[in-house]
């Protein structure tokens, strides 16, 4: 039997985990309180950086917050006590698609595409990761892990 291990993730593994997915949560402070809202993404991937593109209707709380955010992404398997997560520090900036190339880069499809007008992207200033390993017992040693 092992004990659980808690490791952090390289930034490849990171960049591995944001590519795969399309759905995460990013972190932001309004007038009043802090808020935390699911958006679906892509991940853009350009020479000099990465960058977390999503699109919102204009006006919105996204539209209206502060440049610094916290965006997340993770993947649980709570039967084995198990996951991960992504985090990423940045500063949320506004893209104007009216370039075609810009629009084709940054744009995240987004699941409610009506009226999801107003484009932005997360620039990282920071990107960590980690992942916990469930104990693992001597009858499971033949299961997949994550």
């Amino acid at each position: 039997m092992t004990e659980a291990q808690l490791d952090e993730l390289s930034r490849g593994e990171c960049l591995d985990l944001l590519r795969a997915s399309e759905v995460g949560r990013i972190a932001l402070a309004t007038d009043s309180r802090l808020v935390v809202l699911p958006v679906n993404y892509r991940l853009v991937e350009t020479r000099d950086k990465p960058y977390i593109a999503l699109r919102t209707r204009p006006g919105n709380v996204l539209d209206r917050t502060d440049v610094a955010v916290a965006f997340e992404i993770d993947g649980v398997d709570a039967a084995r006590h198990e996951g991960w997560s992504v985090l990423v520090h940045g500063a949320l900036n506004r893209v104007y698609p009216e370039v075609p190339w810009i629009r084709e880069l940054f744009d995240s499809h987004p699941w409610l595409g009506r009226d999801r007008d107003q484009w932005l992207v997360i620039e990282p200033i920071k990107i960590t990761g980690r992942r916990l390993r469930g104990e693992t017992r001597e009858w499971a040693l033949d299961l997949p892990r994550l």
